[in-house]
């Protein structure tokens, strides 16, 4: 960071930014009664009104015309980033990371180009978390300085929070009746309701010893990540050791996901369940270990040996790979070759535990440490993994403040708990997941380049199912005899013209996603054949392999040229996917705007492409296209 700067810097992706901005749409919904209240009070006082996101970055600004277009000289404007690390002391900035109001004037600033004005700025902080999730600012040339300007933005700030609050608590509201008014919310005993960043609304069923041993059950617990991109099979696996589901029902407020249900198992099971977390797991069996990992195509054999060399070298090991790849086995496979026979394995998830928490879960905490600790403290997962392996899953969802002390506790080979300054040292052997390209987060400012080259001494690239080849056969062969003994029936024949149907398949979920096809067919099929037919909709309609002419009145013409290509790909998705254009747009990596477009471009209609819909195109509008769009 230069004192000489003249701008901040600016998010210039409209995808990136327009993303930013929809997961800040509860925060922009509860700012906005607030900002058309004052707006008219700005147009001529030369004031700017802004709103900034939870990392400094500006999501919506309103005020003088002359003072908006003048702020773009230095970014301060829609997608300009305030923080400290980015341009040093100022209103924006600074009241994030003190979480206190902050006024800075004139030469108070410290970039050079932002001298010539005054700001002042509130956190605004979730209602029911206290964490700070953005600033409201007020900024204008120097001649706008007033002390009162805190106190507007102040006053400003907490009629934001209110509004959130009032929002969640309608929500909350809604949710339930939507809950409760349904067959599963009468039928089920046990269930937790979550919205949808995964935060427990409401609870039932659960006596208090069992929620003692859980407390991610507690009203107001992060209890999962986001449920965005999230599926029915994904939940139960998200959720802490201490619960076990047997179901999960989303809902639904006016026509868009808001959040889930999820139903326990019986409280004898979840107690028992909850019993088995206190303790520590003993070592996997070797043999278990290795059976798990099937597959002898060249890179699955590469990741296998890496895997068995990395295990021999006393250094942190970062594994990489697609969700659904199998992550996991390796770590246990590393595990397995440790030398003492009962060496401890404990697993985190970082997305699973909420950024207020995760430090204390994994360093500890001391007595008295915090409100609602437990009486004498506690141990955290490094001082449990004493003597084993630490697998941290999903570790570019680690917090960028906790960052530095999981990177002093791997030099120091010691932690310190929440609250307390005794060192205890730990012989801890790290293992950490993930499939985002750490690189690309630590460009973004989300993850530190020093912790990155300390946990990827070693790294395993464990290859997505797409590129395994014959491993394929060899998983159903393996997952059909894992499911014939479990279900008590005899293995199932899949045909010729099947496993060359599944083999041709790309598998976006990977080996879960093959595991969970096998499992469905001993749970449904009456017989012991599996044909193409049997097959999902997904996985029969691999057009390469499929009657080209029985689906042209869904491919349309094909002539090789790169639109042709193109319309193609999004019909074939849409297919795939089963309609959900969200996730069409993921796997097609391109935002929803750009993909609404071209589905115009090349009038593409949904219902077309899933059978039933009536020919031509008829949506999305011109209009509906324009509320999509980046702003």
């Amino acid at each position: 960071m230069n004192a000489g700067t003249l701008a901040s810097r600016k998010i210039v992706d409209e995808n990136q930014l327009y993303l930013r901005r929809q997961r800040n749409a509860a925060l922009r919904k509860a700012a906005s009664a607030a900002f058309k209240r004052l707006e008219p009070h700005l147009t001529e006082a030369k004031t700017i009104l802004i709103l900034a996101d939870e990392k400094g970055v500006i999501i919506d600004a309103i005020g003088d015309e002359l003072v908006l277009d003048e702020g773009q000289g230095i970014h301060l404007e829609i997608g300009g980033d305030w923080s400290e690390n980015t341009i040093g002391t100022n209103g924006i900035g600074t009241a994030l990371r003190t979480g206190k109001p902050a006024y800075v004037h004139a030469s108070e600033h410290f970039a050079e180009g932002v001298k010539s004005w005054t700001c002042a700025g509130a956190p605004i902080q979730d209602p029911f978390t206290q964490t700070t999730i953005g600033v409201v600012d007020l900024s204008g040339p120097p001649q706008i300085f007033r002390q009162h300007n805190v106190a507007l933005v102040l006053a400003t700030a907490r009629e934001i929070e209110i509004a959130l609050a009032e929002q969640k608590q309608a929500e909350r509201t809604q949710l339930l009746e939507a809950f409760l008014m349904s067959d599963h919310g009468r039928a089920h005993d046990s269930v937790v309701l979550v919205d949808q960043s995964g935060r427990v609304l409401f609870r039932r069923g659960l006596e208090e010893d069992v929620l003692r041993s859980a407390t991610e059950l507690a009203v107001g617990h992060k209890l999962l990540p986001k449920l965005e991109g999230l599926s029915d099979q994904d939940i139960p696996k998200l959720l802490p050791l201490s619960v076990e589901a047997q179901g999960v029902e989303w809902l639904k407020l006016e026509g868009e996901f808001r959040g889930a249900a999820v139903f326990l198992k019986d409280k004898g099971k979840l107690q028992r369940k909850a019993d088995e977390t206190c303790r520590i797991k003993p070592r996997a069996n070797v043999a278990e270990a290795e059976l798990q990992i099937v597959g002898s195509s060249p890179k699955m054999i590469n990741a296998i040996g890496l895997a068995e060399r990395a295990a021999q070298a006393n250094v942190p090991i970062l594994i990489h790979g697609e969700t659904g790849v199998g992550k996991e086995l390796f770590a246990r496979l590393i595990h397995s070759r440790l030398p003492k026979k009962d060496a401890p394995y404990v697993p985190v998830n970082c997305a699973a535990i909420s950024s207020e928490l995760i430090g204390a879960e994994l360093f500890g905490y001391a007595d008295g440490a915090f409100t609602g600790a437990v009486a004498g403290g506690r141990s955290g997962k490094f001082e449990l993994a004493d003597g084993g392996v630490l697998c941290l899953d999903e570790i570019g969802d680690m917090p960028i403040e906790l960052q530095p002390y999981l990177l002093r506790a791997l030099e120091q080979r010691a932690i310190y708990r929440v609250g307390d300054s005794k060192r205890r040292p730990v012989d801890v052997r790290l293992v950490a997941m993930t499939n985002r390209d750490l690189r690309e987060e630590i460009d973004k400012g989300n993850f530190r380049r020093d912790l990155f080259y300390r946990i990827g001494v070693m790294t395993i690239e464990v290859p997505p199912l797409r590129e395994r080849g014959d491993d394929i056969q060899a998983l159903v062969d393996h997952f059909s005899d894992l499911y014939a003994e479990e279900n008590g029936r005899p293995r199932m024949v899949f045909t010729e013209r099947a496993i060359k149907q599944l083999s041709a398949y790309q598998w976006p979920g990977n080996v879960r996603e093959l595991r969970n096809v096998v499992q469905r067919f001993y749970l449904v099929k009456s017989d012991n054949v599996v044909t193409v037919r049997d097959l999902p909709p997904e996985i029969q309609n691999d057009f390469d392999s499929c009657d080209v002419d029985s689906l042209e009145h869904i491919l349309g013409g094909y002539s090789g040229d790169l639109e042709s290509i193109e319309a193609r790909a999004i019909r074939r998705t849409i297919l795939a996917e089963n309609g959900n254009l969200t996730r069409v747009a993921t796997f097609l990596g391109i935002s929803r705007p750009t993909l609404y477009r071209k589905m115009k471009r090349y009038r593409i209609l949904k219902s077309d492409v899933l059978g039933g819909g009536a020919a031509g195109w008829k949506g999305p509008s011109d209009r509906t296209l324009k509320a999509f769009e980046p702003e």
